[in-house]
C-alpha cells in the first residue's frame, strides 16, 4: 500500500501491503493484492558483537503458508551496532548497512531469511515511480506481492521515521504485520511513519536502483507504478 502520491492516506495504502494480507509493498497497491543514502564503510558497517546488548523478539505465525520453506528467526536479537549486507541483482550489487540498534527485530529477521536463502533467485515485483515517491519492492519469492515467510513481527517505530533516498524499510499490511517484504527507496518519498526503517543503501546501490527504475513499469498498480518492464531479480543476499 504505497499509494502516497496524492495524499498520505493514498501512500499508506501503497506501501502497506503488496500482499494484501501478508506483507506489504509499502502501498496498498503493491499489495493490491493485498535515508538518506549511507555509504557502507568499515567504520559504520561493523558486525555487532555476539556478546553485546540483546532484546527479545516474537515471530508468531501469520496464518499463511510461507512462499518458501523457512524457519522463523531466533527470538534473541542483537540490539546494537550495524550489519553490512549486499543484495546482488541482475542489474548489479546494492550495498546495505542494517541498523540493529534502531530495529533489532527487523534486522534479526532479515539476516535470518537471507542466511537461509529465502531471498535468493526471487523477483522484485514492483517499481513505484511517481511524483512523491520512488521505491523498488522485493521480498516475496512468489512474485505476486502476496507472499511472505509465514510469520509476522511487531513494528519498531519511533513516529519520526522519514523515507529519503537511500532508505531501506519494511512493507506491511497494517500495524505489526511485518514479514519478508521490504522496499528500497531511490527517491525522497513522502510516507507516513508507518514502515520500519532498518537500514540504508550505499551510493553505488542507489545508482543500480536508478538504472532499474529507468526500465519503467506497466503502471498496473492503482497506488502507483507496477511490474517492471524488464525482470528485476535478486540473485543472492549476503550478510557481512
Amino acid at each position: 500500500m504505497l499509494k502516497r502520491l496524492a495524499t498520505v492516506a493514498a501512500c499508506l495504502s501503497v506501501l502497506v501491503l503488496s500482499a494484501c494480507g501478508n506483507e506489504a509493498d509499502g502501498s496498498e497497491t503493491a499489495s493490491d493484492s493485498s535515508e538518506t543514502s549511507g555509504e557502507t564503510s568499515e567504520e559504520t558497517s561493523e558486525e555487532p558483537a555476539a556478546s553485546g546488548e540483546t532484546t527479545t523478539c516474537e515471530y508468531p505465525s501469520d496464518g499463511q503458508e510461507p512462499a518458501r520453506d523457512v524457519e522463523a528467526p531466533e527470538t534473541e536479537a542483537t540490539a546494537e551496532g550495524t550489519v553490512p549486507a549486499t543484495i546482488t541483482t541482475n542489474f548489479g550489487d546494492i550495498g546495505l548497512t542494517l541498523d540493529a540498534a534502531s530495529a533489532p527485530c527487523t534486522v534479526n529477521s532479515f539476516v535470518s531469511l537471507a542466511e537461509q536463502g529465502f531471498y535468493d533467485d526471487t523477483p522484485c515485483p514492483r517499481i513505484g515511480d511517481m511524483d512523491g515517491f520512488g521505491i523498488l519492492q522485493c521480498g516475496d519469492p512468489s512474485g505476486t506481492g502476496a507472499g511472505g515467510a509465514g510469520y509476522s513481527f511487531a513494528d519498531e517505530l519511533s513516529g519520526d521515521e522519514t523515507y529519503p533516498a537511500g532508505t531501506l524499510a519494511m512493507a506491511n499490511a497494517g500495524p505489526d504485520t511485518n514479514g519478508s517484504q521490504f522496499f528500497l527507496v531511490f527517491r525522497d518519498s513522502q510516507f507516513p511513519p508507518s514502515y520500519n526503517v532498518f537500514g540504508t543503501i550505499d551510493e553505488a546501490g542507489l545508482e543500480v536502483l536508478t538504472e532499474i527504475a529507468a526500465v519503467g513499469n506497466d503502471n498496473s498498480n492503482p497506488a502507483g507504478g507496477g511490474a517492471p518492464n524488464e525482470d528485476v531479480t535478486i540473485e543472492e543476499v549476503t550478510i557481512g
